[in-house]
């Protein structure tokens, strides 16, 4: 018993062990309550911001980049709103039941994408799939933590191919990639703005803060392009594609009082709202980037360079018998001997010998001045990307026989927009005018009025009269007529050529004319490559085109008919009544 009881000593030391411990734990639990009234009354101002700020984020604001449209305001390039899906690698890989189902809905690999988020696992922002319709990414994220959405902007065009290669494109970050989307970037692009917000732990905005930088939205961009004459003359060309099983064609038709560019089409094209696989050559503008030797459509320009010098005019003959001669080894022919023919029968028999004959009566340096003077050899002026300037050698370096086929198209290259502009030459009395494929403003077009002369105003209009006659019955363009106007044209037909030569059996068909020709107000220039089902001639594939695109838009734009029995009868009465 004795050994059971405590000694006084044993007493008082487990007695002072129970106050230690219960001071200690006052001890303790008076510093937790100082601490607390320290950072509650003291470090609050200081941990209130500390915690704010581990919520604070600088988030981006969207904003619209510039539509593009045709000069009467239809659209042609718009931006739609969509939303991105991007994650917290580090919330994701916490859940990743909730992870395989996001994936699935997203159509992605689940194992690659796992793997993705584990190598960039440092991260707070990482995209699983971009520029997705707005109701599916909602379904996609909502009520999955470490899922989150972004608003952007996906480019939509709503003409697709029609207008393609005009319009361009941009890419996944709204990026001009080709044509005007490219070429007026600076003018198109958006400038998001930057807003401080608080954000809650499941990534939603909570608070609004500051907005740092105000988002501006791109200008918009009206372009010299009717919609209307677009779709007719894409059609048109698309047909003749097909029906004459040609490799590839491009028309454009211009105003020659403004050079605005009404209509401007390519095939083979491509749709710009699905570009997955498309190759570049589909892309291409060929009615800017693709040169071509142009063949009998120079030949006017020849006539026009030797009259415009005083070496010819319109009572002027030439002996073509019999129907070829040699320069330099080399034979110059027509299809058949054609004997003496005026300048107009040059035009309108399209003869060879007798344009050669023109060519090689002037200096080369004057029939090259007048050529670069023309446009031939020189860019548009669009700016346009990858844009052309063809080819035209200078004269130092021709030969006899370079001399000889430069009168009938063979020896220089030109863009089917290039003989396009040459022509507006011949129909606007001989002025040189800027083209655009932006619509003009009023003080432009003035501007217009006053640009320079390349050719004689007589000239022009002499040339206008045999133009008309290679478009009348008996002419090699009788299927470029309009019926109630008047029309003046040239047909060509050229071979390819090749290294060292010219390919046999492919040609390149072109027809280039102009209406109404009493009072010229537009131009179009038809190119189809390679036609190889019925005919090849210029005048038998490109002059169709012509006639049905040029038709409709003499309609469309309500120019009155020059050509109707009706007026040539009250022309003759005003002459008989003087």
């Amino acid at each position: 018993m004795s050994k059971l009881r405590e000694s006084p000593n044993q007493a008082r030391f487990y007695a002072l062990r129970h106050y230690f411990v219960i001071s200690v734990l006052l001890g303790l639990m008076g510093a937790l309550v100082a601490r607390a009234l320290y950072l509650q009354i003291v470090e609050k101002d200081f941990l209130s911001s500390q915690g704010v700020q581990r919520q604070i984020r600088m988030i981006e604001t969207p904003a619209y980049r510039g539509t593009i449209m045709d000069r009467f305001g239809t659209p042609l390039a718009i931006s739609t709103p969509v939303d991105s899906v991007w994650v917290n690698p580090g919330e994701i890989l916490r859940n990743l039941p909730a992870l395989k189902q996001v994936v699935k809905k997203l159509k992605l690999d689940y194992p690659a994408t796992v793997t993705l988020l584990k190598r960039k696992a440092d991260r707070e922002f990482v995209y699983l799939k971009r520029q997705l319709e707005p109701g599916l990414a909602r379904q996609v994220a909502d009520g999955v933590e470490g899922v989150y959405l972004q608003r952007e902007y996906h480019r939509y065009y709503p003409a697709g191919e029609v207008v393609s290669h005009l319009v361009g494109f941009t890419d996944i970050d709204d990026r001009g990639q080709e044509g005007l989307e490219l070429v007026y970037e600076d003018w198109l692009k958006a400038q998001p703005g930057k807003r401080r917000v608080i954000r809650n732990r499941k990534g939603a905005v909570v608070e609004e803060i500051a907005q740092v930088k105000r988002a501006r939205s791109g200008n918009d961009l009206t372009s010299s392009i009717d919609m209307r004459l677009q779709y007719i003359a894409y059609r048109s060309l698309a047909r003749a594609i097909k029906y004459h099983a040609a490799k590839s064609g491009s028309a454009v038709l211009l105003d020659v009082r403004t050079g605005e560019i009404l209509a401007m089409v390519n095939q083979p094209s491509y749709n710009p709202n699905q570009r997955k696989n498309q190759s570049a050559a589909l892309r291409r503008n060929r009615a800017l980037t693709d040169v071509f030797e142009p063949g009998s459509v120079i030949k006017p320009f020849t006539l026009a360079a030797a009259i415009d010098r005083g070496l010819y005019n319109r009572q002027s003959r030439i002996d073509t018998a019999p129907g070829w001669f040699m320069v330099e080894g080399h034979p110059v022919k027509d299809i058949r001997n054609y004997g003496e023919l005026d300048l107009a029968g040059i035009l309108r028999k399209s003869s060879n010998v007798g344009a050669a004959h023109i060519a090689l009566s002037m200096q080369g340096k004057d029939l090259w001045q007048a050529f670069k003077d023309y446009g031939f050899g020189e860019p548009v002026g669009v700016s346009f990307p990858a844009e052309s300037a063809g080819y035209l050698r200078h004269y130092m370096d021709w030969q006899p026989l370079d001399h000889a086929t430069m009168g009938f198209g063979y020896g220089l290259s030109v863009s089917i927009t290039q003989l396009a502009r040459g022509y507006a030459v011949i129909a606007n009395g001989g002025r040189q005018i800027d083209l655009s494929l932006i619509k003009k403003e009023p003080q432009e077009v003035q501007e217009n009025q006053i640009a320079r002369h390349v050719m004689k105003p007589s000239t022009a209009a002499m040339m206008m009269e045999m133009l008309e006659q290679v478009v009348a019955p008996g002419g090699t363009a009788n299927q470029a007529a309009v019926s109630g106007y008047r029309i003046a044209g040239k047909t060509g037909t050229a071979k390819k050529s090749i290294d060292g030569g010219y390919q046999k059996d492919d040609y390149i068909a072109v027809f280039a004319g102009i209406a109404p020709a009493s009072n010229p107000r537009l131009v179009m220039a038809v190119m189809i490559d390679e036609p190889t089902q019925n005919g090849y001639y210029g005048g038998t594939v490109a002059a169709p085109v012509f006639q049905e695109v040029m038709a409709n838009a003499l309609r469309i734009l309500d120019i009155a008919p020059d050509d109707l029995p009706a007026l040539q009868a009250g022309v003759i009465d005003k002459e008989q009544g003087a």
